[in-house]
């Protein structure tokens, strides 16, 4: 099979790019972090951890409620002038949820940069960010209809320009010397959103019809498909930083040690999430068309294959957190070694969660998905509240690791329910890839070796 067939696979191709895009996303997050934190107080640190924990909040939640909405409409629906609908009825909706985003920071930014002991620094990159929250209607609009139309070239361009740009504008003040303050970082954000943007639309202009015609109707039916996602997504985004939300307010200094811990782990998640956005539009393709079996199928594979890749990967982490923590971030971060391993846990036994959500999204269970989220987050704020009393520093992180096991339980009787998952299944395909990984590794090592010989 030539490189050009194979490359013409959705599966390969789409691989390929996301996969492509949360490395970038990564590594460019590494580098940068890897800057600041030597140029940042710790304060300065925490308060653009809790910058980051924020935007990212809202980012998610957002794409939750439309992302899903947008693509499984648009791959549902052949008309082209019904897309038109779609896509602008999805946009509007966008604009009001970033206005009303806007009128919260201008309103009540100073009062959660107290609540957060991060004074007045929070407010100030908050308020420097507001022309990229402008830009962000735009950049995930386009992101929506580019992946609704199983396209992921303009996605990976749009956010390799925005994280290459960033990270261009930390590069010349580490080079430079020169100081770098909470405006600045507010700005350049706002900047590279904007140019990540303009790159979108280049990608993006063949699927644009260029009619903004947004209809009751399809507002509605973006709302009740999607409330229940965007609710999900605020519940969810909050169940996942609720340790470093509450360390902040009640632990003052101590979110710069876990978002350090955090940003380390974030290398674990890029190939979950990275599925997550391959696998969705072919789940939602699945349900319609070939039925429950096919779901479970596509659902136990990729659990397998994440599960194959991250293991390993954990197993160093936690076995080695301490040099870990100490090349990456240094010897005045080395608290976080802890926080780091149980974080390593934490992702390995969020797999199945992740793409159990993802899955029943596809099939129209928001319901559901959202009933579960609300109790699991009420559940982990209870037990990391108690656990931050109790132990001090690490109860936050130890609080995550027992509602992640406690929910791992109730999403693992959910999905057997729902799609007749065999937890059996996972080891049989996990011991197939590692099967074929190494019989392609050993095809390798003797093709090599007949060369040289040769």
């Amino acid at each position: 099979m030539s490189f050009s067939s194979l490359f013409s696979s959705y599966w390969v191709r789409s691989a390929f790019f996301s996969m492509l895009q949360r490395f970038a996303l990564i590594f460019f997050g590494f580098i940068n972090f890897f800057i600041l934190i030597r140029s940042l107080s710790i304060s300065q640190m925490g308060t653009w951890a809790l910058f980051l924990t924020i935007i990212t909040v809202f980012e998610n939640t957002k794409s939750a409620l439309l992302k899903n909405a947008h693509i499984k409409f648009v791959t549902a629906n052949i008309e082209g002038e019904q897309k038109a609908v779609i896509a602008s009825s999805s946009l509007l909706i966008n604009i009001s949820i970033n206005i009303i985003f806007i009128a919260l920071i201008l309103l009540t930014g100073k009062k959660i940069g107290v609540f957060f002991n991060s004074a007045n620094d929070l407010y100030i990159i908050l308020i420097w960010f507001i022309p990229g929250l402008i830009s962000m209607v735009f950049f995930s609009h386009l992101e929506a209809v580019q992946l609704s139309h199983f396209d992921f070239k303009g996605v990976f361009a749009g956010n390799f320009l925005r994280q290459l740009c960033f990270f261009i504008f930390l590069v010349i003040h580490f080079l430079l010397k020169k100081p770098i303050n909470m405006f600045l970082l507010g700005l350049y954000q706002s900047i590279t959103i904007f140019l990540g943007a303009i790159t979108l639309f280049i990608f993006s202009k063949k699927y644009l019809l260029m009619k903004f015609n947004p209809t009751v109707l399809w507002i509605k039916k973006i709302l009740n498909y999607g409330g229940y996602i965007f609710g999900s997504g605020v519940v969810s985004n909050i169940y996942s930083n609720a340790d470093q939300f509450m360390t902040a307010a009640i632990i003052p200094g101590s979110i710069a040690f876990y978002n350090a811990a955090k940003r380390i782990n974030g290398f674990i998640d890029i190939p979950t999430y990275a599925a997550a956005d391959i696998i969705f539009p072919k789940l939602s393709l699945a349900s319609s068309e070939e039925g429950i079996k096919k779901v479970k199928y596509l659902y136990e594979k990729m659990v397998a294959v994440l599960l194959s890749l991250i293991i390993p990967v954990a197993i160093l982490f936690i076995l080695f957190p301490k040099l870990i923590i100490y090349i990456i971030a240094g010897d005045k971060y080395l608290a976080s070694a802890p926080i780091l391993q149980i974080y390593m846990l934490i992702s390995v036994i969020g797999i199945l969660q992740h793409q159990a959500a993802t899955t029943l999204y596809s099939l129209g269970k928001t319901k559901l998905c959202f009933a579960i989220s609300t109790l699991s987050l009420l559940i982990n704020l209870i037990i990391t509240f108690i656990c931050l009393k109790l132990i001090g520093f690490y109860g936050a992180a130890v609080g995550s690791l027992i509602t992640s096991l406690i929910t791992f339980v109730t999403w693992y009787f959910i999905v057997k329910k729902e799609i007749g998952f065999n937890l059996s299944n996972i080891p049989v395909y996990s011991k197939e890839y590692y099967l074929l990984a190494y019989s392609k590794i050993k095809t390798l090592l003797q093709q090599k070796s007949v060369k040289n010989k040769a």
